[in-house]
């Protein structure tokens, strides 16, 4: 991917077991961790995790590496949150999502949402004050939560205490994971 050594981070993704967008899941871990990154995908439960193409054809079944009730938010660095409609709508319904990405914020380290994945920050109340970007289909639920959306293919932030990372599509993912390696670089 990049010159980048990420082999002292440590990243959490964090999907529902059905859902899930694939190449916004997949694409990140593959690079991340050929980067040097430990990515660990935390699922509702442990049974594999049917990705989709396009919200709706069968995409690759995952593994996940550990589930949202085991997860210490405290031995990560980043928390990736992939979209996928499917994904997004039930993942903002886990409390134990909601507590993840609200221990990210108030800790201070980043948080980075791809296209429907922002809905998890707007449900933990912590788009307000921030600029962003995600699916168009967000653009009401960002803005109505105090956050300002914008069109654009990768945004990071850092208001609020922590830096988002957001893109709004599986066409933005270069950006986006490019963006994710500068914000682990400067996370300590």
């Amino acid at each position: 991917m990049s010159d980048t050594d990420l082999s002292s981070r440590r990243v959490l993704a964090v999907v529902t077991n059905y859902g899930v967008e694939q190449d916004e899941l997949v694409v990140p871990v593959e690079r991340l961790r050929a980067d040097g990154a430990t990515v660990d995908v935390a699922a509702v439960d442990d049974a594999p995790i049917e990705t989709l193409v396009g919200d709706k054809d069968p995409g690759r079944t995952v593994q996940p590496t550990t589930t949202l009730g085991a997860v210490d938010p405290d031995a990560y660095d980043l928390l990736l949150v992939p979209g996928g409609t499917l994904n997004a709508d039930s993942l903002r319904l886990q409390g134990e999502a909601v507590s993840l990405v609200r221990a990210f914020a108030s800790s201070g380290r980043p948080v980075a949402a791809i296209c429907h994945g922002p809905w998890l920050l707007v449900e933990a109340g912590l788009v307000q004050g921030k600029r962003l970007t995600s699916y168009p289909s967000l653009t009401t639920d960002v803005r109505n939560a105090g956050g300002t959306w914008v069109d654009e293919e990768v945004v990071a932030d850092d208001a609020g205490g922590f830096r988002l990372v957001t893109s709004r599509t599986p066409d933005d993912l270069d950006a986006f994971v490019r963006e994710i390696g500068a914000a682990l670089s400067v996370t300590v």
